[in-house]
């Protein structure tokens, strides 16, 4: 994983009129064909964008990854200041996110010391210390960094700790709730980084321990020397690959599992469409569903979530989320923002029902289409 700087050359048409930005919550349209599959889908609601009160009052119904308990919905912080998928933000600009993020019920948040690195832990940080008894925070270890840049990974115990030292002072805390493998050392048996993170919750230093894009082995590995709490790996709509054995893992277990990029780096967002290109300095030119033949062909995907989020009165983002939360109750997605109302506007998927039927008919509708640049779902029984 390298740093990369963001795209000053993004090139982005976009065609639809219905968007993350202009979607109008009540919009419900009569009658649409889903891409040419017919399906009985019902506008349940027409009330459930930007976050209504019902939303509100989902937010503080709690999910579980293991015994840890949080908001249904997270605040993934890396976009704030990583400049991964866009510029980095002004730190006076996002603490106020943050923070209205814990006002509206948010209790779980994500960041890692790849990010910057270490300007996005220092952000949470400060943002979240005057409320830090009232929040869970979770952060990711595991690469070594030279000159402020990432040059390799590590995992050795004497690094684990090191490392954690460092985000204990940038984190402002005395203890970390969820601490992560962020990717697994090839040079470090996962039972050992287990062990050394079993001890660091013995000494309080952390209270859970979480892994990231690891195999179902992997996960037993480790679970086996100190619980896991959760595992945190990308899914949604357009990266499936854990429905192989990863997710029926984590129910067997008892771990819980958090999507990042639930909303595929904004694509199930609506933000792009078949005509968007980015230069190469842009990280979206290096995800493979972002190619060219990838946008054009993911696009029926993207119009089939269109679709029912008008039936339902919700915006794709909404709709995407909510598919996910419905999908196994240990699931909780921690979709990334640097703007307070799509926080409030993900916030909005809690109030996104589906019944049994709907859910086997959309999984029929898109389980047809021929998805470009996605992993194969042998990849899943790998380590990344």
């Amino acid at each position: 994983m390298k740093k990369d700087k963001e795209a000053s050359g993004l090139k982005t048409q976009n065609s639809s009129g219905i968007n993350r930005r202009s979607f109008l919550a009540k919009s419900v349209l009569a009658g649409v064909s889903l891409s040419g599959v017919s399906c009985s889908w019902a506008a349940t609601r027409s009330d459930t964008g930007k976050g209504s009160n019902n939303a509100v009052a989902a937010i503080n119904e709690k999910r579980r990854l293991g015994s840890l308990e949080v908001s249904p919905v997270g605040l993934g912080c890396m976009s704030m200041t990583s400049g991964h998928y866009n510029p980095p933000r002004d730190i006076e600009e996002m603490v106020p996110v943050i923070r209205g993020a814990v006002d509206q019920g948010v209790t779980f948040f994500d960041t890692a010391e790849y990010y910057g690195p270490f300007s996005n832990e220092a952000l949470v940080g400060r943002a979240l210390a005057p409320v830090r008894n009232q929040v869970v925070i979770a952060t990711k270890f595991g690469f070594q960094f030279e000159n402020e840049k990432p040059v390799g990974r590590n995992s050795r115990p004497e690094h684990i700790r090191r490392a954690v030292e460092g985000m204990l002072k940038r984190l402002q805390t005395d203890r970390i709730d969820l601490l992560y493998l962020h990717r697994l050392d090839p040079n470090v048996p996962v039972e050992d980084v287990a062990g050394t993170v079993s001890e660091l919750i013995k000494e309080g230093k952390a209270l859970h321990f979480g892994l990231s894009e690891v195999s179902p082995q992997t996960l037993r590995r480790a679970h086996a020397v100190q619980p896991v709490t959760a595992l945190q790996s990308e899914y949604s709509l357009i990266q499936r690959v854990h429905e192989n054995q990863v997710l029926d893992t984590c129910e067997e277990l008892g771990v819980g599992f958090v999507p990042w990029g639930p909303v595929s780096r904004g694509f199930l967002a609506d933000k792009f469409n078949e005509y968007s290109r980015f230069s190469e300095e842009s990280r979206h030119s290096e995800v493979p569903y972002f190619e060219p033949e990838a946008l054009q062909a993911n696009m029926k995907l993207l119009g089939l979530v269109r679709d029912l989020g008008r039936r339902k009165g919700v915006s794709p983002a909404q709709l995407s989320l909510a598919w996910l939360l419905a999908h196994k109750p240990f699931i909780v997605p921690i979709p990334g923002t640097t703007k307070l109302h799509h926080m409030k506007e993900n916030i909005g998927a809690l109030d996104v029902k589906f019944s049994q039927e709907e859910l086997k008919e959309f999984r029929n509708a898109f389980s047809k289409i021929e998805l470009v640049g996605v992993r194969s779902s042998e990849s899943a029984l790998t380590d990344m």
